[in-house]
């Protein structure tokens, strides 16, 4: 994290681009906000964009902004995230989950600093310097053709990679105490102790959900706990166990995706001998996926590989690999 802290306060004063890497939870808004505050750009707006939040033509309309006109709806003429960021930083969070033609634009927005509300001629320009996240790897999304080279390297300019909690547990009980005395403000609280074997079980924990996780813990902790001390029983059981199973419910309807899906991936780990998890489970799941949209679409690979949100090269390669028909 003193690397992280490091690159962060030297490229702060650039108008470099920034690609902030890390997976779900690590605090990646936390850094492009600390950029911007280190940045001559201070003064100026900070604009967050979550880019997985929105559809494509949703999301060009809130980057780009629209005219009155432009499609059912638009009632007047509505200012662009881009255009309000003038003088000050666009970040734009899981920016993997933009389209490719909405990454032309994007890219065009980079070089030339110009872009087109929807449904006008107009061109604008935009001094606004941009700061992007992404919780996947995206080299990995250019080889799968579902990331832009071009943009790629437009935007990697400096990479910042935020390491996962698990990975510097030392910063646990740090973050315990900051954690702490906000959530005793916000609640008018006093859990100021820390009962024994509590930091000794949150640093052997592997935290899935990172940072985040923890703070949702700690806000739990302060307001369920009838002392000043926080104990083990003010933890989750799956901190306190040992158990690898996040805190998730065990119960809900049969009908429910999210219950489903944890239902399938116990019984595949129960039924799932050695190191093979991911063929075992992942693959199967994979499979049966392509399939079934292969059948919903006729065959017709250009329909199911849209559906499916992947490039049709990589789905005929995995209909291949798992001995699908190949019926296009």
């Amino acid at each position: 994290m003193q690397e992280v802290y490091r690159i962060t306060r030297r490229v702060a004063g650039s108008n470099a681009s920034v690609l902030i890497l890390g997976e779900t939870g690590v605090g990646k808004e936390l850094i492009a906000d600390a950029i911007h505050k280190l940045s001559h750009r201070s003064g100026g707006p900070f604009v967050r964009v979550n880019c997985g939040a929105l559809s494509e033509s949703l999301l060009e309309s809130e980057l780009f902004g629209h005219v009155r006109g432009a499609f059912t709806g638009a009632v007047a003429n509505r200012t662009g995230r881009f255009e309000a960021a003038h003088g000050g930083t666009v970040f734009l969070d899981e920016i993997n989950s933009t389209s490719l033609t909405l990454q032309v634009k994007l890219l065009r927005v980079l070089q030339e600093k110009e872009f087109e509300r929807v449904g006008d001629t107009s061109t604008l320009s935009t001094d606004a310097r941009i700061v992007a996240a992404s919780n996947r790897d995206l080299m990995n999304e250019v080889r799968e053709e579902r990331f832009r080279e071009d943009l790629y390297w437009r935007l990697n300019v400096v990479p910042i990679e935020i390491p996962p909690l698990r990975h510097r547990r030392e910063d646990i009980p740090a973050l315990i105490s900051f954690f702490l005395e906000h959530y005793n403000e916000v609640n008018d609280r006093y859990v100021v102790h820390m009962g024994k074997g509590v930091i000794e079980a949150m640093q052997s924990y592997h935290w899935p959900g990172n940072v985040r996780e923890l703070q949702n813990y700690i806000e739990r902790a302060v307001v369920m706990s009838e002392t000043d001390e926080l104990s083990l029983d003010n933890l989750p059981r799956c901190m306190v166990d040992g158990s690898d199973q996040a805190d998730l419910p065990q119960h809900g309807s049969p009908n429910d995706f999210g219950t489903m899906a944890q239902q399938v991936v116990q019984l595949g780990l129960g039924q799932t001998a050695g190191d093979e998890v991911h063929a075992s489970i992942v693959d199967r799941i994979e499979k049966e996926v392509i399939r079934q949209v292969l059948l919903e679409c006729n065959g017709v690979q250009t329909k199911a590989a849209t559906r499916l949100g992947i490039n049709r090269n990589t789905l005929h390669k995995k209909i291949k690999d798992y001995g699908l028909a190949d019926s296009d």
